[in-house]
């Protein structure tokens, strides 16, 4: 990071000096997902006067990976000429993506400028759902037919590779329907008179058009591979999803589950492109309504008013007891949440997890209980000199045992409900956890301290 930023300084410097052969040279040593960083901190004129500078191949690289803001300005300033290079050295897929987040004068302007042929896959791709393997998929791969020789399969990649993103795995089709796989490897490997037919893998793993993108993306980790067919209805071959775009799938998902796990309303901009009123739109909702949801804490408290006026020490345990039981939940629903996000935990497990949370949370509930309890003789009342008598210890350490047992509960519970009613299960972490756990604490800590207090 710091020599990002030390790479950044001398391209500004170059750049206020016009020293434009240095800053190319500069620029075209770094990666281009890094020059696409650099240039996300510079300013509109600095970002047109510094993309120009790059080579045509090196430039559609950088493109590629280039925040929406600045490719917009990029587009908005580029001659058709100029715009008609750039998509010409854009991948298909990378392509699609941008047009997704772009304002339809310039989706407009974009297809104007792409050849008809290209044109038609473009649209092709915009009509998959959003959430669907199609979406994220490209039509650049390297199709084979059975029948060919090793030595015809690899003039056939030279003369196709330049257009292709990716070659290392390559599908044989029969009719567009695909009917195996081969390897650059299991080519090299064979005799150059051999033929596909025989050294192809059958087996072949692949996705339908429509899958959910996390699904697939889950997939390439559990099959280690780089890149996925995807079939129609009658698995004829479409496109295949690459790894790269599986991670960003991935990476999306988590942002969006960490989002709703803050209850925060997702979004698409970074942090430091996203306004104030955006920030506040975003988050606001969700405050008012576990804000609302929390007086029924309040409700409690008020009705119990006349026992905490006769034990005044209680009031000195809520705190801890809510708090206690929150994180306890949060720990349940933050382990089933990821469990149901990586395919670990399905629908048909709610039993096993219930079985296996409930004991945990006896073991965890008896535990804080027992150190609850020590905590007050002998911090409380030894140190801090609060005479909390045995039955309220006791009403606090019971309190304690109950909470963590229905917290863990309720945490592992809801977001497999959530998931059984078609809902993220991220939307039930934390804070809904919390402000359930919360009502419930209350009700057991006051039910306890009126049977055994004789309040």
């Amino acid at each position: 990071m710091e020599n990002m930023e030390i790479i950044f300084e001398t391209a500004t410097e170059l750049l206020e000096r016009k020293a434009f052969k240095r800053l190319r040279d500069l620029l075209t040593e770094l990666n281009p997902a890094d020059v696409a960083e650099l240039f996300s901190e510079l300013n509109d004129k600095d970002v047109t006067v510094a993309f120009r500078i790059l080579p045509k191949d090196f430039a559609g690289d950088v493109f590629s990976y280039m925040e929406n803001d600045k490719c917009e300005v990029l587009i908005n300033s580029f001659s058709d000429a100029e715009l008609r290079d750039i998509l010409n050295e854009l991948w298909l897929d990378d392509t699609v993506d941008i047009i997704e987040d772009m304002p339809a004068g310039v989706v407009t302007r974009i297809l104007k400028n792409t050849d008809p042929a290209v044109r038609r896959q473009i649209n092709e791709l915009l009509k998959y759902p959003e959430d669907s393997a199609g979406s994220i998929m490209t039509v650049e791969y390297v199709s084979l037919k059975k029948e060919l020789t090793v030595e015809q399969c690899f003039n056939k990649i030279r003369r196709e590779s330049i257009d292709k993103e990716t070659v290392y795995t390559c599908y044989v089709t029969e009719k567009r329907k695909l009917i195996g796989t081969v390897s650059v490897k299991d080519l090299l490997m064979a005799e150059s008179t051999a033929v596909v037919s025989d050294i192809m893998e059958t087996n072949v793993i692949f996705v339908e058009a429509h899958e959910d993108k996390e699904t697939v993306a889950q997939m390439f980790s559990k099959y280690d591979v780089l890149a996925l067919p995807v079939v129609d209805k009658e698995e004829r071959i479409v496109g295949i999803v690459t790894v790269d775009d599986a991670m960003d799938v991935i990476e999306e998902a988590a942002t969006e589950d960490i989002e709703r796990m803050a209850a925060i309303t997702s979004t698409d901009k970074p942090y430091l492109k996203t306004g104030v009123f955006s920030i506040w739109l975003n988050r606001i909702p969700w405050l008012l309504i576990l804000m609302l949801s929390a007086t029924f804490t309040g409700i409690i408290i008020s009705g119990f008013e006349n026992a905490l006026s006769v034990f005044p020490v209680l009031i000195a345990f809520i705190p801890m007891l809510m708090g206690t039981g929150g994180n306890a939940g949060g720990q349940s629903s933050a382990t089933v949440i990821r469990g149901l996000a990586l395919g670990e935990i399905e629908l048909r497990d709610i039993p096993r997890v219930l079985f296996k949370e409930f004991r945990v949370a006896l073991l965890c509930g008896v535990t804080v209980a027992v150190t609850g309890f020590l905590k007050i003789l002998l911090i409380d009342n030894l140190l801090l000199n609060m005479d909390v008598s045995y039955r309220e210890m006791l009403v606090v350490s019971l309190t304690l045992v109950v909470t963590v047992f229905f917290a863990k509960l309720v945490g592992c519970t809801l977001p497999i409900l959530a998931k059984a009613i078609k809902l993220d299960p991220a939307v039930m972490a934390s804070p809904f956890i919390t402000t359930i756990v919360d009502v419930l604490s209350l009700i057991v800590y006051f039910f306890f301290a009126m049977r055994i207090l004789n309040i």
